[in-house]
């Protein structure tokens, strides 16, 4: 596939999309102050863009430090799993307890103790990208092919050097996707945090524009979030076919 093609194919999808918006807009005749269409919104983003990106700064800040955040717990996590076993029947439970737990209940708590600046919105952030990252890792090194490790064992390649050169290049496609996934989930941490107590971002933003009926800037600010969203998956997803080019080779054959 030529990178005309590939840029291509997301672009007819907007058009698509934008058209569809518009059809509907037409079909229900609603009022603006209740479906705006895509030209009001255009206008309203051009009009209001220096607000609007003054608070997707603050947006996106949220989401990058929570996505650190993160992985990096979810890989130590998974990494102690592997090599302690004796924490993993009182790890593992305490992992499945916090998923049982609506991460989204937790925000109004993490804004009372963390405040209304950015900590809690990482934090909420970082809850969200923990669970796929170490789940996806902990299961990439369980499952390494063992023939794998029976001929570095034979090499007396054993402990740390048998992790570093074998389990953990083989779990690095298991630790990509739990990368993704993590990477499409991180904005809802960031903003469901803004929206339960925030003093700027996109969030924060949509909440008092539908509060003042301004339908028009809720809808400039949710597409920018959503524009944010598929650029930085996109970012994430090239640098990890990047990292593991056999990958990258293996998904450009797929239709």
């Amino acid at each position: 596939m030529t990178h005309v093609q590939r840029l291509a194919r997301p672009l007819a999808i907007a058009a698509g999309l934008v058209a569809l918006w518009q059809a509907v807009v037409w079909a229900t005749e609603a009022p603006f102050y209740i479906l705006p269409g895509p030209g009001r919104v255009l206008a309203t983003w051009i009009e209001r863009s220096d607000l609007i990106l003054r608070h997707a700064g603050t947006t996106v800040t949220e989401i990058l430090l929570g996505l650190l955040l993160g992985a990096a717990v979810g890989l130590a996590v998974a990494t102690t799993l592997h090599a302690v076993r004796s924490v993993r029947p009182w790890l593992l439970p305490v992992l499945v307890v916090s998923q049982a737990i609506p991460v989204f209940a937790l925000a109004p708590l993490l804004v009372l103790w963390l405040g209304y600046g950015m900590a809690s919105k990482i934090v909420m952030a970082g809850l969200i990208i923990f669970f796929p990252v170490t789940t996806a890792f902990y299961d990439g090194l369980r499952r390494v092919e063992p023939l794998w490790l029976d001929a570095a064992r034979t090499l007396g390649c054993r402990g740390p050097r048998l992790f570093r050169r074998v389990r953990l290049p083989a779990a690095l496609p298991a630790l990509a996707s739990g990368l993704r996934v993590a990477t499409a989930v991180a904005p809802i941490g960031a903003v469901v945090g803004e929206w339960v107590g925030s003093s700027a971002g996109l969030g924060y933003l949509m909440l008092h524009a539908n509060g003042r009926m301004q339908t028009d800037l809720m809808f400039a600010a949710l597409l920018t979030l959503a524009v944010l969203s598929v650029a930085l998956y996109s970012a994430v997803d090239a640098g990890l076919r990047r990292a593991m080019p056999w990958q990258a080779g293996e998904a450009d054959d797929s239709p």
